[in-house]
């Protein structure tokens, strides 16, 4: 990365995790694209520039699955291989919403840790390179489940990083509309009393959930005031500005873990999706008509439709 244009860096990543997952969703009928939308700057801002990771120590083509992880099972590999090997010192990612795993395919491949190719195996029977992300996936640490189970599980590792005296920080993307949840609230309070300010989470507060608008679906706001009192440090930026995100999450907060919402837009540079309002949870293109207004605006966004890797 150039120091003096990091910002420019990390833009052109997040375009790059925007046209990947664009591409793929018109070459494969539909696809998380909104999540791409709304959280690119945030994927790209976390592997560019806040992330003390290691090269990774994972194939750049992703293995097939190796199956289920036990004892007995000496093939078995993590998907954080990725993000690096598993130092006191360095940093680990961990990712929340699960549904997000295209777009963090797309981060890894923009990052040099991932080749194209494996995009190609998306989705594809005995692929770790899952739709919905599990533990094997290039990216992923732990399988995070049903929405709002990840935070519980990066609070245990967290703990006994500390307990360990290991340096290195946990970093968290989260989706807002897991803060429906009872158990986001109990690990937010439970990361408080353990004092755990290792762990510092971004929020891609786009406003959607599966069924529609989260304020027509259930209350999550005020965020930041309800972050504070449960003992939180917390912050709300612009989700799309790379400078805001960078100086948020360097906001002291000894003591106490770190929330960045990050406010962004669904259908953030792609906006030809703007008329699916209030339907953004999967883009699925089911008419020619359809898919010839998405690939027109392909080529007018990004200068071409190209449907290889």
């Amino acid at each position: 990365m150039n120091k003096n244009n990091w910002e420019e860096d990390v833009k052109k990543v997040a375009e790059g995790i925007r046209r990947r997952v664009f591409e793929f969703t018109l070459r494969n009928g539909g696809g998380y694209l909104s999540q791409a939308c709304s959280s690119a700057e945030i994927f790209a801002t976390l592997y560019t520039k806040l992330m003390n990771l290691g090269p990774s120590v994972a194939p750049k083509i992703p293995r097939p699955f190796p199956g289920v992880p036990s004892i007995r099972n000496k093939n078995y590999f993590s998907g954080a291989d990725y993000n690096g090997p598993r130092r006191p010192e360095l940093d680990r990612f961990f990712l929340s919403p699960v549904h997000y795993a295209l777009v963090l395919y797309a981060t890894l491949v923009e990052t040099g840790r991932m080749a194209p190719e494996g995009l190609e195996m998306f989705n594809r029977d005995g692929s770790t390179v899952e739709m919905i992300g599990a533990e094997h996936s290039p990216g992923h640490e732990f399988m995070a489940g049903s929405l709002g189970q990840a935070l519980s599980q990066v609070l245990g590792i967290a703990l006994a990083r500390k307990r360990k005296g290991e340096t290195g920080k946990n970093w968290v993307l989260m989706s807002d509309g897991e803060f429906m949840i009872g158990q986001t609230w109990e690990a937010i309070e439970t990361l408080a009393f353990y004092e755990l300010d290792s762990v510092h989470v971004f929020i891609d507060a786009n406003g959607q959930s599966a069924d529609g608008k989260i304020d027509t679906v259930n209350r999550i706001e005020p965020l930041k005031e309800r972050l504070e009192s449960f003992g939180a440090v917390a912050v709300e930026v612009n989700g799309h500005d790379v400078k805001a995100l960078v100086e948020a999450a360097n906001i002291p907060h000894n003591g106490k873990p770190l929330f960045v919402i990050a406010r962004t837009v669904p259908y953030c540079g792609i906006e030809v999706l703007k008329p699916r309002a209030p339907k953004f949870h999967y883009v699925r293109i089911t008419t020619e008509e359809e898919r010839k207004t998405l690939e027109e605006f392909f080529v007018e966004r990004f200068g071409g439709v190209r449907y290889d890797t």
